[in-house]
């Protein structure tokens, strides 16, 4: 594509629906399949264990990072993965018609995992190749408004859908299992028809320099000492054991509840829920809960560029870890007023949206600074992505073990570290280190 091409083709007209397509599957994976299994009676411990496991490659994208570089283009990898995703989609959403369409349907999301996961690393880079620096900061926050867009679309107006369709096919005379076949199956062709169209448009509409990509091309010994050496210095960096231990620990607590707190809200009263329905907990878990997410995220950054990082992180890490408590007041009030059930969510989706600009700048100005830091903030972020699967693969068997009173409140204790840890952690650069380095 010529420089000229290139200009006709404003940022905004791939930027917002790239990383939007970036944030759909994530999110569906992570969130909506745990609602679609439960509704479909899968039992909450396999669920929560499986829709972990799936997430794996999320977790370790720098190892096949290196490779994309060797192959194609970023736009080709960009567009493919876009249209596998949407493919895998259609699948499941035949799967779930089959007689072991768990099994069948985790192994095509596993597919779709890496998929996503490949579209991460090519989308970034594409981003990085394509546009100047200048262009990367006027831009950034289109990029992260689109992809918490797909949260509020995947979580609000789909998991909507759904209820509402569940509502239909039960006036027909379904059951609620019935019901919710077809209607997750809409929902799955919904998410297909999606990636499929933006893959179309992406083809046509995103840049590629390949100028860029023929220079770019290393042997495969070459990457793999590369990569070696990535590794090696970023284990042997100042104070990063302490670090990876905080980044895990802060967290643990979400880990646990990110996989419960959807079957806990859908759950009957009976066993210890709250008994939402899918329209429900598609409005206050999704649309509201998401919004408050991002204007939660909004409002920290300005917090802490006017204290500080190192000021600022104990208070964050309160932010972030206390609103879990919202879940154990609700497990032990079983409350009915859905002011005060969606308020709950509200908060601790805010306080989620706030605490989490934290952990992200932390892991950009102190783990990641050096030699290789683009891929050492990718290593942060694995390391920080396996911390969640790991316990989200653990907490199904908690919650059945305990019962979600009980759950809630373990989840509470286990937070106490990283409190602790906080008050103590050393920095290795000062909050001031980007602006003196320019």
């Amino acid at each position: 594509m010529t420089e000229t091409q290139k200009k006709r083709h404003s940022p905004l007209t791939w930027v917002p629906s790239a990383y939007f397509a970036m944030g759909m599957p994530f999110v569906i994976l992570n969130m909506v399949c745990v609602l679609m299994f439960k509704g479909l009676g899968i039992e909450d411990s396999q669920i929560a264990l499986w829709t972990s496991v799936i997430m794996f490659p999320w977790t370790i994208k720098f190892l096949w990072s290196p490779f994309l570089e060797i192959f194609k283009t970023k736009k080709f990898f960009v567009v493919t993965t876009q249209l596998i995703s949407g493919v895998g989609f259609g699948l499941v959403a035949l799967a779930l018609h089959l007689d072991h369409f768990f099994a069948i349907s985790i192994a095509i999301l596993a597919v779709i995992a890496l998929s996503g996961a490949t579209h991460d690393i090519a989308l970034d880079g594409l981003y990085m190749a394509e546009l100047s620096k200048t262009d990367q900061a006027k831009y950034i926050g289109w990029q992260g408004a689109f992809y918490n867009l797909a949260k509020l679309i995947a979580t609000g107006l789909l998991v909507y859908i759904a209820g509402v369709l569940i509502n239909h096919y039960e006036a027909s005379g379904a059951t609620n299992q019935e019901a919710a076949l077809p209607a997750w199956t809409v929902i799955m062709l919904a998410c297909c028809a999606i990636l499929v169209l933006l893959s179309i448009w992406h083809r046509i509409i995103l840049p590629s320099s390949q100028k860029e990509n023929t220079a770019a091309v290393r042997s495969s010994s070459e990457i793999m000492k590369e990569l070696g050496e990535v590794i090696r210095d970023f284990f042997t960096k100042k104070h990063i054991w302490l670090y990876i231990a905080f980044i895990i620990l802060y967290r643990l607590g979400e880990g646990f509840v990110i996989k419960i707190v959807p079957l806990f809200l859908k759950a009957d009263r009976a066993v210890g829920g709250l008994g939402l329905s899918e329209q429900q907990i598609g409005v206050y878990y999704g649309s509201f809960g998401a919004a408050a997410f991002v204007i939660g995220s909004l409002l920290a950054g300005y917090y802490i560029a006017h204290l500080g990082l190192k000021k600022a992180l104990f208070s964050l890490v309160c932010i972030f870890n206390i609103p879990f408590l919202v879940y154990t007041f609700l497990a032990w009030m079983q409350p009915e007023s859905i002011w005060l059930i969606g308020g709950g969510i509200v908060l601790e989706y805010f306080g989620y949206g706030f605490g989490f600009v934290g952990l992200t700048l932390f892991m950009m100005q102190q783990v990641a600074p050096g030699k290789h830091q683009m891929a050492h903030y990718a290593f942060a972020s694995g390391i920080m992505n396996l911390s969640v699967m790991v316990t989200g693969a653990v907490s199904g068997f908690l919650s059945d073990a305990f019962g979600y009173k009980i759950f809630f409140a373990v989840v509470m204790i286990a937070v106490i570290p990283v409190f602790i840890m906080t008050k103590f952690l050393p920095f290795t650069y000062p909050d001031n280190a980007a602006k003196e380095s320019k």
